[in-house]
This record gives structure tokens, C-alpha cells and sequence, in this order.
């Protein structure tokens, strides 16, 4: 049991992913990898292999919908997820703010309540 809280810990020991917790804590919706990717303004290869530490850590599920994959946060009913989740949500910061309204620009690019569309910011497409 105690190995699942250190990996959860280790897996929050980076940046990149606690501004991807935060963007679904605060999203309450499932997100895919283009969505996540314009959002935050990461290189997309950057972006999977976040998503793949936190889904690891038991953080996040997925989903895939034809050539999208959908992530959202992990239903659970251990407190410790519901207490970690909330002290995500309250980590203050322009840059995580800055996500959440890159977030909602993209949100209004649904087809269907879906992504439809891809990585718009074709520079993060490419490796830096």
C-alpha cells in the first residue's frame, strides 16, 4: 500500500504534471493528449509521457475513441485522492491560470463534446 502513495508522490515531483493535474482537477471533464497539448503549450511527445507517469501512479484512466485517447482523473473512493485532489485545485499561479483559459479557447473547438481536430499549435508538434 505504501509503495502506491510513493509513486503518486513521485509522479507530483514534476511541474509539467502538476499544471496537467491541475487542468483536470479544475476541467472536471476528460481531456485528450491535442487538447492537453495546446492547453499547456508542451510538445506533444512531452504531454504523452506525463500522461503515462501519472496514469502509471494510478492518477489518471484512459480511453480511446477512434484516433483519440481521452484521459480524466481516476474515480476513487480513498480520501487521500479526494484531499490531493483538492489541494491541486488550490495551487495559485499565473501560468496555471494561463493553462485554464488556453484550455477553455480549446474546449470551444468540440465537435459533439469531443475533439475533433488535432494539435492547432503545429509547432508543438515537432521536437524541440
Amino acid at each position: 500500500m505504501m509503495h502506491a502513495y510513493v509513486d503518486i508522490f513521485k509522479a507530483l515531483s514534476d511541474a509539467t504534471r502538476i499544471r496537467i493535474l491541475h487542468l483536470f482537477v479544475r476541467a472536471k471533464c476528460e481531456l485528450c493528449v491535442c487538447e492537453l497539448t495546446d492547453s499547456l503549450e508542451v510538445p506533444q511527445y512531452n504531454i504523452s509521457r506525463h500522461l503515462k507517469i501519472l496514469k502509471s501512479a494510478g492518477l489518471l484512466t484512459s480511453e480511446k475513441d477512434g484516433r483519440w485517447v481521452y484521459f480524466r482523473l481516476v474515480r476513487s473512493d480513498d480520501p487521500f485522492m479526494e484531499y490531493l485532489f483538492k489541494a491541486i485545485e488550490q495551487i495559485p499561479g499565473s501560468l496555471l491560470q494561463k493553462d485554464l483559459r488556453e484550455w477553455e479557447k480549446r474546449l470551444a473547438l468540440r465537435t459533439d463534446g469531443r475533439c475533433r481536430i488535432g494539435i492547432q499549435k503545429k509547432h508543438l508538434l515537432r521536437a524541440s
